[in-house]
């Protein structure tokens, strides 16, 4: 009783982390910005407390080198720094959200880890639903955070915490107040459900009814980000069950459609790129990220091999980011695009670095999703649903970087981390060794 009671608080710890990290908006709109480093300082603290009572091997092997150069590198560009308080601040954040995600690997079986992203991103969007129906029943008028007042009429949309959209059928923002945070978290939660419903690890129709939730979700989000992600991981699974169907000796053929699809891809997007984003209902620059991405591009041109030095999330209050991206009065604080921030702050070293951790997790996980463990030797034991759960996690991580660049931060930075070093623990993490 005592050993079950353990892991259900260890689980409620690990869905806490993520619901912390992922949601972290509806804490700061809340409680604010200090009741949410209170909170995050506290997960630290019982973080480091279980690893220190763990009394076993930690596996450090588990921490990739190649994220250890990239974590050193963002470090070392404090010395070079722009404005080196606020870039040793950044690395501070990048710092705690690893160890998060660190402690979570080490000390977390692949089962547990599972439930305990399952349950963050259910309460997220459980609680998303419920928000927006309280607001669009009892407030009727859009809602700001708590703790701001503006005390001015004109405030731009994005300042919103929720806009009262549900009964128009969205876009819905949910707690996390924005709708392509919060269709991104239901796609990753349509990913985690289908698993576990997949692998039986959750009653059929508790299953069946998250993956409904799910769906109408990302529907209410009218995300076009999200969409395309959901596109790609729709591919990547595809491709990653037609090579399960197929014996080791006749994969080329797959191999060969793979690279000429995606060749093909690559030469035609230009071309496809004004009808694609017209289907999606956005303007050709991507609803204002073109202006984002040609300010960023000045940037890197002034400093293109060392960079302006590791900020994470941009400082509003130093240069050249309080006035760097202003999109109808509202100042942005990211690229919106992970590769142009690396390049940006850490120069071509660091996304060089940051390149080479994206392809390696991609290139487990795929031969992970396809291929039979080493050491099953059960050839007619069927392929596990979980085996996919690394390869389709991080396709939505990696589209995603092309349009936002929240895999450096917070949530989307935990979960990346938590992937690409699990890869690397098969026993413990992704794999289906028994």
């Amino acid at each position: 009783m005592v050993t079950r009671a353990r892991e259900n608080a260890h689980i409620g710890l690990v869905g806490f982390s993520f619901f912390t990290l992922f949601a972290s908006d509806a804490w700061r709109n809340t409680v604010g910005w200090w009741g949410y480093l209170a909170i995050g300082a506290a997960l630290i603290i019982a973080w480091l407390i279980i690893l220190l009572r763990a009394r076993r091997s930690l596996y450090w092997r588990a921490f990739t080198p190649s994220l250890a150069v990239f974590l050193a590198w963002a470090g070392l560009s404090i010395a070079w720094s722009q404005y080196p308080a606020t870039s040793a601040l950044g690395w501070a954040a990048t710092l705690a959200t690893t160890f998060v995600a660190l402690a979570i690997v080490l000390t977390t079986d692949r089962a547990k880890l599972i439930r305990g992203l399952g349950f963050a991103l259910r309460w997220i969007l459980g609680l998303s639903l419920i928000f927006e129906a309280v607001v669009a029943l009892f407030v009727r008028q859009p809602v700001l955070p708590f703790w701001v007042n503006w005390g001015a009429t004109n405030i731009p949309a994005p300042f919103f915490w929720s806009q009262d959209k549900l009964l128009s059928l969205g876009p819905i923002q949910g707690i996390v107040g924005n709708r392509n945070l919060l269709g991104f978290i239901a796609l990753l939660a349509l990913i985690i459900f289908c698993v576990q419903l997949a692998d039986r690890t959750v009653w059929r129709s508790s299953g069946i009814m998250w993956i409904v939730i799910a769906v109408a979700t990302l529907l209410l989000t009218r995300s076009s980000t999200v969409t395309v992600a959901v596109v790609a991981v729709a591919i990547a699974a595809a491709g990653a069950l037609w090579m399960r169907s197929r014996p080791v000796t006749k994969r080329w053929g797959v191999y060969i459609t793979v690279w000429a699809g995606s060749l093909t891809l690559m030469f035609t997007a230009p071309l496809l790129w004004n009808p694609v984003v017209y289907l999606l209902g956005r303007s050709s620059d991507a609803s204002g990220r073109g202006d984002i991405w040609a300010a960023v591009w000045g940037l890197i041109a002034e400093r293109p091999v060392f960079g302006w030095g590791w900020i994470s999330y941009w400082a509003p209050w130093v240069e050249p980011f309080s006035d760097l991206a202003v999109f109808e009065g509202v100042v942005y604080l990211q690229a919106h695009n992970a590769w142009l921030d690396v390049w940006m702050q850490l120069g071509i070293v660091g996304l060089l670095l940051f390149a080479g951790l994206v392809f390696m997790g991609l290139w487990r996980s795929w031969f992970l999703a396809v291929d039979r463990p080493r050491w099953d030797l059960d050839d007619h034991r069927p392929y596990s649903a979980h085996a996919l759960m690394p390869l389709l996690l991080l396709t939505a991580l990696t589209v995603q970087s092309i349009a936002e660049s929240r895999i450096l931060v917070e949530g989307g930075l935990a979960l990346f981390v938590v992937v690409i070093m699990a890869l690397k623990m098969p026993a413990r993490g992704f794999g289906e060794r028994r």
